[in-house]
């Protein structure tokens, strides 16, 4: 169990870190990137990615670091159901963990920022336009454009593969800039409900709510989109 949960919970720890880090490096208040926008939001996200794959195959992983994927590929019986747990345990651990080291490393601009829809948004998503339907369709097309392409990328066949986890990483900088506008491309549920939880728990000065009505989208939509993604490259394959 525990050579599955490490490399899951280090890789995820790290790409959290540096997703949530550079989150609130953009949003808080008299930070160095204040306000320096998407771009700068995009890239992070990516390289935080392209880190956090490294890291748990250095380990010894497999680099999914995203439940969805876990569990599409379980249900097409492509990944042993014995190593789910510690693979969703390892996830969604790093992605507490790593959100909770954020709050730390950028407290004093907690502290400063008066907006709690801004401290909020550090750790987990909001749509841009609230309505249930389509945010949930933002999400399921967001993965499975992810686990679609990340699957045809890891074929022998695909030139890229021997890049490792750039070409992941260079993916989901695609997703975000071209799919992201609507929901903030969630495209993993422990991205999204590991650092709510953290938010929930964590001291955090004059904060509001968790946002929990908006919750289950992030996670259904993931969900729903790797399970169409890994049939759909099941039957392209």
């Amino acid at each position: 169990m525990i050579q599955h949960f490490i490399p899951e919970f280090t890789g995820t720890f790290i790409l959290i870190l540096l997703g949530t880090g550079v989150v609130a490096n953009v949003l808080l208040t008299q930070t160095k990137g204040n306000s320096s926008g998407w771009m700068v939001i995009t890239l992070g996200w990516a390289m935080a990615v392209f880190l956090g794959i490294s890291a748990s195959l250095a380990l010894g992983g497999k680099g999914h670091l995203n439940p969805a994927f876990t569990i599409a590929l379980s249900v097409a019986g492509e990944f042993e159901t014995s190593a789910l747990l510690p693979y969703l345990s390892g996830q969604f651990a790093g992605a507490i963990a790593a959100s909770a080291v954020t709050y730390l490393a950028y407290k004093t601009h907690f502290d400063a920022t008066e907006q709690a829809d801004l401290k909020l948004a550090v750790f987990c998503n909001a749509p841009a336009i609230s309505s249930t339907l389509w945010n949930l369709i933002t999400e399921i097309v967001g993965t499975f454009v992810l686990v679609l392409s990340a699957l045809l990328l890891s074929l022998p066949e695909s030139r890229t593969g021997q890049l490792g986890a750039l070409p992941v990483g260079l993916l989901v900088l695609a997703i975000g800039l071209s799919l992201g506008g609507p929901t903030g491309y969630a495209i993993n549920p422990a991205r999204d409900l590991g650092p709510r939880i953290a938010h929930a728990l964590l001291p955090i000065k004059n904060k509001r709510d968790s946002n929990w009505a908006y919750s289950w989208i992030p996670v259904a939509g993931p969900l729903i989109g790797a399970l169409i993604g890994v049939f759909i490259f099941e039957w392209l394959t």
